[in-house]
């Protein structure tokens, strides 16, 4: 009864937390199977290991998620160095959201600006809003000050709205819009003090 208890406990945990953790999985590798297989080989860490600790859990998972994919991403570079050497080079470059449909030209517009955020506010902005960590925790999973993390996810909604108005008349309803389809809060940032 008790194996029964726990099977529907992680299934339901997974299910609540897995797509966003697959996103936050696709920072740190280079296709969908990859942030796939990472995401399974730390939720499984997480669930027979981790889980019982305190802490967030989100913070534990991503942290494993993080290991995982560095783990995957060192062993494909020794595979494509091998494939070079043979003369053989696959680049499995996906898009990290679901297939948007051609008529959602805003999802579309929204998906390819986030791809294309430099890395480092990609990466915070995906913890921020997918990982649903908060600053500090964003801080302490990069090594960077808060400070550092809320500037980067303020320059990534920036460039989201910079690069969305410059592709489409946009009012700035359609903005906030965009924000909440993002699941983006409206930021306000003070220097020494960050807002959550």
């Amino acid at each position: 009864m008790e194996l029964t208890q726990q099977h529907d406990d992680w299934r339901a945990w997974f299910g609540k937390h897995g797509p966003r953790m697959l996103l936050v999985a696709r920072l740190w590798t280079r296709s969908a199977a990859d942030a796939e297989d990472a995401l399974q080989e730390a939720f499984v860490r997480y669930w027979t290991r981790q889980r019982h600790l305190g802490g967030e859990p989100s913070a534990l998972l991503v942290t494993s998620i993080k290991r995982a994919a560095m783990d995957g991403r060192r062993s494909e570079e020794r595979r494509t160095r091998r494939e070079q050497e043979s003369g053989l080079v696959v680049d499995e470059r996906e898009s990290w959201f679901e297939a948007v449909s051609a008529s959602d030209e805003r999802g579309a517009l929204l998906a390819g600006a986030v791809q294309r955020l430099p890395e480092q506010q990609r990466e915070v902005l995906v913890l921020r809003i997918w990982g649903e960590l908060s600053f500090a925790d964003i801080a302490e999973q990069l090594e960077l000050s808060p400070n550092t993390v809320a500037s980067r996810y303020r320059y990534a909604l920036e460039a989201l709205r910079r690069r969305l108005a410059g592709r489409s008349e946009q009012t700035d309803a359609d903005h906030r819009e965009c924000e909440a389809e993002l699941g983006a809060q409206p930021t306000t940032f003070t220097p020494g003090r960050i807002a959550e």
